[in-house]
């Protein structure tokens, strides 16, 4: 017999989604993406059963929201992953939890974070390409095998995800927590591991001046991978609040500016020329300075068009653009022709990236509590407080917090 549990479920809804999406467009309404229109619910459903060797069930104790989860639920994600996700499910893939079962080596009561791709081992299938080179990450089989489609743990229906009392996880999505990490710190390991990954296909040299353009939570991790991890020499980092800005700092930046400020202060750091593109008589939203010259290698930590592009023009010719923010479309493609940037994608993780990530958040000032000062996580919600808490993530860079994550064990 099933049981239930109390969980969030993110449900496809075409008119929800449709104005969403024309709500975010006109430039959104403040708490309405995550209100009346958000397509979430808090329900009572039955827990997810996976009955295959390898599977095991897992208690959360805490699950963070992540950027990718927001443009889940405010219809901002681009329609190229709905092949590669299925409805209803739980989201959240930033977890720490328990065993509840024995896991293949791993007895019950181990605790873990969770690696949250759903690759070729965890459906069932002979590794694929990529798998069997080690870039889980890259699977090519995320929509088949016993699993629904869900190209992660939080956006497959067959597993349940980290905004849920209880999931189910593959052996090989697991990382056992040492006893010396909280559970504060380890909930932030997945987007950590994130950072390791974007550190390696970022290829910083010995000496390069690095841009990270933008300051939330993937934008810091970014700045404290390339720091601790790559041979770089500056590292500049776009940061549009005060708080961000003091912990990029504190993560290894060595300057840090404003938006506005971007252009001109890579400008003046790199001796690179300014080019102006206006065209007198006539203003456009393409009205923009670039450079000739410029940084090594740039992060666009945000996935924003103006993200983006502030990557792209100040990246010298044969540069390097790290894409690390879930993409937006508008974003204007000319300086990768006219300069032959390389355009880098990095997704999630691969390799040793975890073990990495769980060093990092060992060694790094990450604080060991929650909304103190210097405390990376900012805010822990129950459940049923969860528009509070989406719009809190929401709003997290104006209000001086990097990370809300959700205590399903909370009332």
């Amino acid at each position: 017999m099933s049981r239930v549990m109390l969980a969030l479920e993110l449900f496809r809804s075409v008119p929800r989604y449709a104005a969403a999406r024309a709500i975010t467009a006109a430039g959104g309404v403040p708490g309405l993406l995550v209100g009346p229109l958000a397509p979430v619910r808090l329900t009572t459903r039955n827990e997810p059963v996976v009955r295959r060797a390898g599977w095991a069930e897992l208690k959360v104790h805490l699950s963070g929201i992540c950027g990718s989860d927001l443009g889940a639920v405010t219809g901002t994600t681009s329609l190229y992953f709905a092949g590669v996700s299925s409805m209803p499910c739980v989201p959240g893939h930033e977890i720490v939890g328990t065993l509840t079962q024995d896991c293949e080596d791993l007895p019950a009561g181990t605790r873990v974070v969770v690696d949250p791709v759903l690759a070729c081992a965890a459906r069932g299938l002979d590794a694929c390409e990529q798998c069997a080179a080690g870039h889980t990450n890259r699977c090519d089989r995320v929509s088949v095998g016993h699993l629904r489609p869900g190209l992660q743990t939080g956006y497959c229906a067959s597993t349940g995800g980290g905004w849920g009392e209880r999931l189910v996880v593959h052996r090989s999505q697991l990382h056992v927590v040492p006893e010396t990490l909280s559970d504060t710190r380890a909930v932030l390991v997945e987007p950590l591991a994130c950072a390791v990954r974007l550190a390696s296909q970022a290829r910083v040299e010995e000496g390069q001046t690095v841009l990270v353009s933008g300051a939330g939570a993937v934008g810091l991790f970014a700045t404290l991978a390339i720091r601790q991890l790559t041979p770089a020499g500056r590292i500049v980092v776009v940061a549009k609040h005060s708080a961000q800005a003091a912990l990029a700092r504190r993560f290894g930046a060595t300057d840090v500016v404003q938006p506005a400020e971007a252009l001109r202060g890579v400008r003046r750091l790199t001796q690179a020329l300014t080019v102006q593109t206006r065209l007198p008589g006539i203003a456009s939203r393409m009205d923009q300075e670039y450079l000739l010259g410029g940084v090594d290698v740039a992060v666009d930590a945000v996935g924003s068009a103006s993200s983006l592009d502030m990557a792209l023009r100040t990246t010298r010719a044969g540069g390097r653009v790290v894409l690390s923010g879930m993409p937006a479309t508008g974003a204007d493609l000319s300086p990768a022709w006219f300069r032959e940037l390389e355009l880098v994608g990095t997704y999630a993780s691969a390799g040793d990236a975890f073990p990495t990530a769980l060093r990092l958040a060992q060694e790094a000032p990450l604080g060991d509590g929650v909304g103190g000062e210097g405390d990376v996580l900012g805010a822990v919600y129950p459940l049923h407080r969860w528009r509070e808490a989406l719009d809190h993530s929401s709003s997290a860079g104006r209000l001086g917090t990097v990370k809300v994550a959700f205590d399903p064990r909370q009332r």
